[in-house]
């Protein structure tokens, strides 16, 4: 039994040291790898420097806000009295349809809002007068001496492409604009790509708020564009959730001005009648009079209970008009949101210590690979 247990102590004995050997040696090859990791690291760190000097700056704009739409008529519950008693009935109306708040992103990522965000002025820095998104790109844009490493670098085979059906690409899309069908050029799809990209809404579904935000190189311009896509962003909401009391509310005011116009006639008729006739009281007379008297209550009646629709319309309209509270007002951002130097200088520091420790190490194992192989 004793020699059982020496034999188990003397075997993890072994591994201990083994593994003590394997550590060493390790440690070892990595010390004598260290100039390889130190010049990596610095390369590296070089390499980390000059992409944090040398990134174009980037401004966010922010603006947060709670979608609210009233039910029930709580927002114009003041006038339920009021409304009663000129014999409008608020209780019947019914609310109109609202869009989620997760459906937001669907819209600011549409063409259609994205094309007319495109053509929001910007005050650009030494420009005489505002400019567009569009023609800021397309014009002015620098895109720094990165950026024109990556164009002509990276991008090289996507310039030559373009160099060779670029226009002819261009000419098939505009051509195809006639059809009454939404098309977009190959430069405005470029351009809602970086749009897409500098625009970003976050739906915060727990506690009910939505955040929108927009970068841009110039901290004016980004506050700018933040501005004008919530304003575009409120008004589509708002052109969906009343567009059905809206189309009711054209609907009534049509039938109300051709009641109108009949109501007036007959009215002046009547009118017309009783003073030609105040002193005839034949029998034809009289029962043409109540036959206008007729006409006059009726056309009345019509009349009054379309003035009373088009009063209930008007008030779906404004009880349908969703209030957007606005918690943090869109402001000209102070600081850089890009390029964070300090933190790409540390990723980069850190990767040039990785890339130096595996090269060592990397060395080390083909090494014994190609002596194994001679063996």
């Amino acid at each position: 039994m004793s020699t059982i247990q020496e034999s188990k102590h003397t075997e993890t004995t072994s591994a201990n040291h083994e593994d003590e050997i394997d550590l060493i040696q390790l440690a070892k090859t990595l010390w004598e790898g260290r100039k390889t990791v130190i010049r990596t690291t610095l390369i590296f760190m070089v390499l980390g420097l000059f992409i944090a000097i040398f990134s174009a700056k980037e401004y966010t704009a922010t603006t947060t806000m709670v979608p609210q739409s009233a039910e029930g008529g709580s927002k114009l519950g003041g006038l339920g009295g009021l409304a009663a008693m000129a014999g409008i009935n608020l209780g019947s109306m019914g609310g109109g349809s609202s869009i989620p708040p997760t459906l937001y992103p669907k819209i600011i990522s549409s063409i259609p809002f994205q094309k007319e965000l495109m053509q929001t002025p910007l005050s650009i820095e030494g420009q005489k007068k505002q400019v567009t998104f569009a023609h800021y790109y397309e014009e002015i844009y620098s895109p720094g001496l990165l950026g024109n490493i990556k164009k002509y670098t990276i991008g090289l085979p996507g310039l030559i492409v373009k160099a060779i059906k670029g226009e002819h690409t261009d000419a098939m899309l505009a051509s195809q604009s006639n059809d009454q069908l939404l098309s977009i050029t190959e430069e405005e799809k470029k351009l809602i790509e970086r749009l897409s990209d500098q625009l970003s809404l976050d739906v915060n579904d727990k506690d009910g708020y939505v955040s929108l935000s927009a970068r841009m190189p110039e901290a004016k311009a980004a506050a700018q564009l933040a501005k004008k896509a919530q304003e575009l962003l409120q008004q589509a909401i708002t052109a969906f959730k009343i567009q059905k009391a809206k189309d009711q509310l054209v609907f009534v005011e049509e039938r109300y001005a051709e009641k109108e116009k009949v109501f007036n006639e007959v009215q002046e008729k009547l009118a017309r009648f009783r003073d030609q006739n105040r002193n005839v009281s034949t029998a034809v007379a009289q029962t043409q009079l109540e036959r206008l008297q007729s006409d006059f209550s009726m056309a009345s009646s019509v009349y009054t209970e379309l003035a009373k629709q088009l009063e209930t319309q008007k008030i779906q309209v404004k009880e349908d008009t969703p209030v957007f509270t606005i918690i943090e007002p869109v402001s000209i951002p102070m600081d850089k949101s890009k390029p964070q130097r300090p933190m790409i200088l540390v990723i980069w520091t850190f990767l040039g210590g990785i890339a130096g420790v595996g090269m060592v190490f990397g060395k080390e194992f083909l090494a014994s690979i190609k002596k194994q192989w001679i063996k």
